[in-house]
Order: structure tokens, then C-alpha cells, then sequence
């Protein structure tokens, strides 16, 4: 299907990779839809974690020319964020005159608009699909993200070729997470983006490596991330947060779930034990697991450079490939399409233990001489 008069386009150019949005009016309400690349490519789609959104959650990854040659040379990628936590990080990217210009940044949710159930969220992507015309996709999603992605899948698995998960969780609540969510809530209720609340959020995406630096100073991505949230609209991320601590079990449905997956999980993830369990619910005839040492949980911020070489892998059973250096698809003529044949690689070639037991990511020092 083509877009629909229900929905409002909006070129933003000054994005990365000539970016556009779209809001699309869905069942469950309009979403914002970052759309990145030329159309006419296979799709992506991304869906960030609790109070990330496409920009905070993929730029890591997204930006660097690897990943590049490797995922935009391939796809065009629809970023889409969940409800009320679009463009802030888009704002906070650009100078302020274009800030004061586009008026960027999300409101807040009217109280009056019903809280939306995991069920909606995943019902939203597929529509979301239905607006742009897609077929078939591959997903990329960040552990709440990841939960919705995975949702989707078994809803709609005619849609859905593979997944890509970053720290993913599959399984209802604990009685520790969900108390530990309702403090986190009321916390956004009555004092919106806090301290303290950052401060949990942090530790939820990031290893205590990169939290408590010897130095004594805060890394940089840990300062970015801080100021990102600072934009967040505490009473969205209130919302999408209930959704994800009344989720329930996917179990039983991870078993009939027939797409291949790859997983990524860093070592000092607070999901690091459930996404062990999703790999093996899944099996290894269709799911791969890639462990990450002294990362947290959002591998796409803290070491997007150990995901690289495992992607490359797993697109190579889609039939797609890192685009020739000194040669691009605008020089060359070519345009990546779904590949006729969708043989894939044997999953045991990205096991853990075939990719050297855990991937640590290589940290280089430069001395400038001033």
C-alpha cells in the first residue's frame, strides 16, 4: 500500500543520511517514523529501549563507516520511536537556529489518551509497515525495543525475515523489576526526569566500566546520554515504561518463532541472564548469541564496533554484502534488492564460540604530541 492522507511528512534534511520523518496516524495513535536512505531498498526497523529514542539509541552504531558500508549501503532504515519520544535528540543534535526552526521536540501525551499495552506497540509497527507498503523486514530493536520487535514477530511472522536484539527480554516481570518500575514511575510522575532517574537509567544501559571512570571524569557518551534524557518527556516515558512492566512471557512463543536471530548482550547487562535464556528457548538452528565483555546493555552505544562482524555474517545468509570500498551504489549503478535466494549461513558460524568465545572490543590509545 502507498501512503495515506493520514499521515504528515516532514523533510529534515539537516538529519544524518538526509533523514525524513513521518507521522503516521495509527489504530493505537500517530507514531514517528524516522525514515533514513532510498526507499526502493529492503527495509530495517529499529525500535529503541524506555526513554531512548532513534538518535540516542543508534547513532553509535548507524554512524560509523563500517556500519555504514555494511547496513546503509544495504537498507533504508525506518526509525521508529516509541510514543512521545521522538526528535528530542534530534534537537539537541542540531545548531539552534535549526532547532528554532523546525520546533523540535515530543509534547506531552494528553492524560486523556489510553495507555497503550505491549499488544498495541506491536500492533502500531505493523501498521506502521502497512503505511510505507513493506512486505518483509528485518528488525533491530534494544531490549524493551527488542521485547516489542520480538512481539511483532510472532504476530505478524509472515512479515519478519530476522531480528536483530540488543539485550533483549522475553520473560513477565520479576517481582523485583516490576517493584524497582514502579518506583521508576512514580518517580516520572511526580518529578519527571530527576537525578536520581537518569542515574537508573544509566545503569540500565551502561556497564559500571564506563559509569566510574578512574579518571574521575564522565566519559563522553555517558554526558551525551545524560543530556538526551534531560529533553525526555517524563510523563511519556512513564507510559511506555508500564507498558513494558505489564508485559507477560514469550516463552512458549519464542519456540514456534521461525525467523533467524542474532542476540547481543554485554557481560555486565542486567538482562545478560534472560537473554541467555531467549537464545537457548530459541535454539540454535535459528538463533546465534554474541556476548560482549565489560559492556552493558546498550551494545549500540558502549561497543557498536563488536557488532559489525557478526552482522556482516548474519546479512550473508540474506544475500547481502559490505559495499565495495572506493565504490559506491550512485557510481556503480547497483541498488541492493531482496535477494531471490535467502539461503542462510549455518547459525553455529556466529555462535560465541565460533566468533572467539566473547568479542571484547579493541581499545586503542593516542598520544597527541602538542
Amino acid at each position: 500500500m502507498g501512503e495515506s492522507s493520514d499521515s504528515v511528512s516532514v523533510d529534515i534534511d539537516m538529519l544524518p543520511f538526509g533523514g525524513k520523518e513521518h507521522v503516521v496516524k495509527t489504530s493505537k495513535g500517530s507514531i514517528s517514523v524516522y525514515v533514513y536512505g532510498d526507499q526502493e531498498k529492503p527495509a530495517l526497523i529499529t525500535y529503541p529501549d524506555v526513554a531512548l529514542n532513534s538518535m540516542s539509541c543508534f547513532q553509535g552504531l548507524l554512524f560509523s563507516p563500517d556500519s555504514a558500508s555494511l547496513l546503509l549501503h544495504n537498507f533504508c532504515i525506518y526509525h521508529i520511536d516509541a510514543p512521545g519520544h521522538e526528535n528530542d535528540a534530534n534537537k539537541s543534535l542540531s545548531p539552534p537556529f535549526v532547532q528554532e526552526l523546525l520546533q523540535l521536540g515530543a509534547d506531552v501525551i494528553s492524560s486523556d489518551v489510553p495507555l497503550l499495552s505491549v499488544d498495541d506497540l506491536a500492533v502500531q509497527v505493523a501498521e506502521v509497515l502497512d503505511f510505507f507498503g513493506l512486505k518483509q523486514v528485518l528488525c533491530l530493536g534494544v531490549m524493551a525495543g527488542a521485547y516489542i520487535l520480538t512481539l511483532f514477530a510472532m504476530k505478524y511472522q509472515e512479515l519478519v525475515l530476522g531480528l536483530i536484539l540488543v539485550s533483549p527480554i522475553c520473560k513477565a516481570p520479576s517481582w523485583t523489576e516490576w517493584f524497582y518500575n514502579k518506583v521508576l514511575m512514580n518517580l516520572l510522575y511526580f518529578y519527571g526526569m530527576c537525578g536520581i532517574l537518569k542515574e537508573c537509567l544509566l545503569q540500565r544501559y551502561f556497564s559500571k566500566e564506563i559509569r566510574c571512570s578512574v579518571q574521575g571524569t564522565e566519559a563522553d557518551i555517558i554526558e551525551a546520554c545524560r543530556r538526551l534524557l534531560d529533553e525526555r518527556q517524563g510523563l511519556n516515558v512513564m507510559r511506555f515504561l508500564q507498558a513494558i512492566n505489564e508485559r507477560y512471557d514469550l516463552t512458549e512463543g519464542l519456540e514456534n518463532l521461525q525467523c533467524r536471530t542474532l542476540i547481543f548482550v554485554g557481560e555486565s547487562s542486567q538482562f545478560h541472564d534472560e537473554s541467555v535464556y531467549m537464545s537457548t528457548k530459541m535454539g540454535k538452528k535459528t538463533c546465534a548469541l554474541v556476548e560482549v565483555e565489560a559492556c552493558g546493555s546498550l551494545v549500540t552505544e558502549e561497543h557498536p564496533y563488536a557488532m559489525i562482524i557478526p552482522i556482516e555474517f548474519f546479512l550473508m545468509g540474506f544475500g547481502y554484502h559490505r559495499q565495495p570500498y572506493f565504490a559506491s551504489s550512485s557510481s556503480t549503478g547497483t541498488n541492493p534488492t531482496s535477494p531471490s535466494s535467502r539461503c542462510c549461513i549455518a547459525p553455529e558460524l556466529l555462535s560465541p564460540e565460533s566468533l572467539g568465545i566473547k568479542l571484547k572490543p579493541i581499545k586503542t590509545r593516542v598520544d597527541i604530541d602538542v
